[in-house]
């Protein structure tokens, strides 16, 4: 859904959500143990929650043998508190029993079962008239078979590689039944209704669509002289910016060995990647090794994880957002860099063509030929770019323009319609 509502529009939108009460489901959340786990779930569902009734319950993988592995990845499975509440919104955190390696083909199950009691109490206490659960398998198995059991409609969204990468494994039956038991599905790109819905056999009325959002309040540029000295950039240097987990997906890796051949055009060439590992990898050792065996490591900057808050700092800092990514659903990174006035280069791969839509905002590059990125990178770099442009895009997929659809759609599906 694009474009403003007039007042009368939004009265009859009101109406149509009146009695809607919404229980998210997702196992993707943030919290004081993983502040940067689904940010873009919260983002958009609590803005959901300033109009209509809403609580999260996210659960929480845990297994007897977890302490074992974190004494090889400290960071692994990182334990929140069970129950808490968040900007008014309740959110609960049943732990349910999740053996790493080949038991994981039961986390469905052991989800679904291992919530049930936290569900059916809020049932009664909160009254939920649709379940909303976030990515397929698990996720979506464990919250239709709880819907299906309750007697509460429940939607699935799906939101990106992860949904996809299961096709064809052993999970793939946990994704047919989700996609099966749902009383409607939204993806957030068309590409994934392609890469995901089709493929199992959805009907297409029972398919939304609707990208993620922008708050461009958070997200806006600053001074870029302040911004290169908070972060201690040399004035004159150029600088590529990269924002995303350190796992081979989202291709830090690709990008690294382009350095060398454009340092020769920049020499004051700096490479931002702003990240940090994520549960299931973390290639940051690689990334090192890599860069120094380009003799680029001086040039490259790990920056860690960041808090929203500092990435405008980062963003604004740059000169060019490159992420050389392998597939995306939709990447919220990109109309963040956008509505700080920085212009993207990435892949044509996954919702990234609905993302950069147009030339006048960032470089499409077909997956993957290292001289053709590395050409667009110094192109980019060459461009004179309208900044004011860059943020007007970003602003026609503000969260205000989302949210209407995201209503309507829980609404519908709450109504059997």
């Amino acid at each position: 859904m694009s474009g403003h509502h007039t007042n009368e529009e939004m009265v009859d939108q009101c109406d149509k959500w009146r009695g809607l009460r919404v229980l998210v489901f997702t196992s993707v959340f943030p919290s004081a143990a993983a502040p940067n786990a689904g940010l873009f779930i919260r983002e958009r569902m609590f803005r959901v929650a300033r109009h209509v009734p809403l609580v999260v319950v996210a659960p929480v993988a845990w297994s007897p043998v977890d302490w074992i592995v974190r004494r090889f990845r400290p960071g692994f499975r990182p334990m929140p508190v069970r129950h808490e509440v968040m900007d008014g919104v309740e959110v609960y955190r049943p732990r349910f029993l999740s053996v790493p390696g080949v038991l994981k083909r039961l986390d469905g199950w052991s989800m679904a079962l291992c919530c049930w009691p936290t569900v059916r109490r809020l049932r009664r206490s909160f009254g939920p008239t649709v379940i909303d659960g976030h990515f397929l398998y698990p996720d979506g198995f464990a919250a239709t078979w709880l819907g299906q059991r309750l007697g509460i409609p429940t939607t699935v969204n799906i939101r990106g590689s992860k949904d996809q990468l299961l096709i064809g494994t052993s999970r793939e039956r946990g994704l047919r039944r989700a996609l099966q038991r749902a009383a409607g599905i939204l993806a957030v790109s068309e590409q994934l209704v392609r890469d995901v819905a089709r493929p199992m056999g959805v009907p297409e009325e029972k398919v939304a669509v609707v990208g993620n959002g922008i708050d461009l309040e958070r997200f806006a540029p600053k001074d870029r002289a302040a911004a290169r000295a908070r972060l201690g950039l040399d004035p004159d240097a150029r600088v590529l910016v990269g924002v995303g987990n350190l796992v081979e997906l989202k291709g830090f890796q690709r990008v690294i060995p382009l350095l060398p051949r454009l340092r020769e055009r920049y020499p004051k060439l700096q490479y931002l990647i702003v990240g940090g590992s994520a549960q299931q990898s973390d290639i940051r050792p690689m990334l090192e090794r890599l860069a120094e065996s380009h003799g680029v490591a001086d040039c490259v900057r790990f920056c860690g994880p960041q808090p929203q808050a500092e990435l405008p700092w980062y963003y604004s800092a740059a000169d060019v957002f490159v992420l050389a990514t392998a597939y995306e659903g939709w990447a919220n990174v990109f109309l963040e860099a956008l509505a700080c006035g920085l212009p993207v280069v990435t892949t044509r791969v996954g919702g990234n063509p609905q993302v950069i839509e147009s030339p006048d905002v960032g470089t499409l590059v077909e997956y993957w030929s290292d001289e053709a990125f590395g050409e667009a990178i110094a192109d980019a770099l060459e461009r004179a770019w309208d900044r004011g442009r860059l943020r007007d895009y970003a602003a026609m997929h503000a969260w205000e323009r989302k949210i209407p659809a995201q209503l309507a759609f829980l609404a519908g599906a709450a109504k059997g319609n």
